[in-house]
């Protein structure tokens, strides 16, 4: 799992590049900070911290989340939600631990975008395929 870390004052964004389905909900809603164009993608002096953290919480995959003083590591498996997402993945909300294949497990501390299509090339976890594919129209 590859992951990058961004500070600005008390507040860490995590990207978690294997968990991204490239919604573009990040650019889209706060281009000031992510730009996938630009290297590095994140400026976190884009906006204020308050402004990141509420884009931060609008990522469906869990591939940004905010690492802090505040942010609890706790896991309490009955929050879990599972939630089927018409034409794409499936949206898996709440701490887990997904078992693979090969005997590997990840951890999903916020969220997580599940492949439902097959055509991921990064599975168990959603790449965005799906919307290049004929697929639960």
């Amino acid at each position: 799992m590859k992951t990058k870390t961004y500070t600005k004052g008390n507040t860490t964004v995590v990207w978690d590049a294997d968990k991204c389905i490239h919604s573009e909900n990040c650019f889209r809603g706060l281009p000031e900070v992510f730009d996938p164009k630009v290297r590095p993608w994140i400026n976190m002096d884009g906006a204020t911290e308050e402004a990141i953290r509420n884009q931060v919480a609008k990522c469906p995959s869990g591939a940004l989340s905010i690492k802090d003083a505040e942010t609890s590591n706790t896991n309490n498996m009955s929050d879990v939600k599972i939630k089927v997402n018409q034409g794409g993945p499936l949206l898996v909300s709440g701490p887990c631990t997904i078992e693979l294949s090969n005997g590997d497990s990840k951890t999903v501390e916020k969220s997580a975008a599940l492949c439902r299509c097959g055509a991921s090339q990064n599975k168990p976890f959603c790449d965005g395929s799906h919307k290049t594919v004929e697929f639960d129209k």
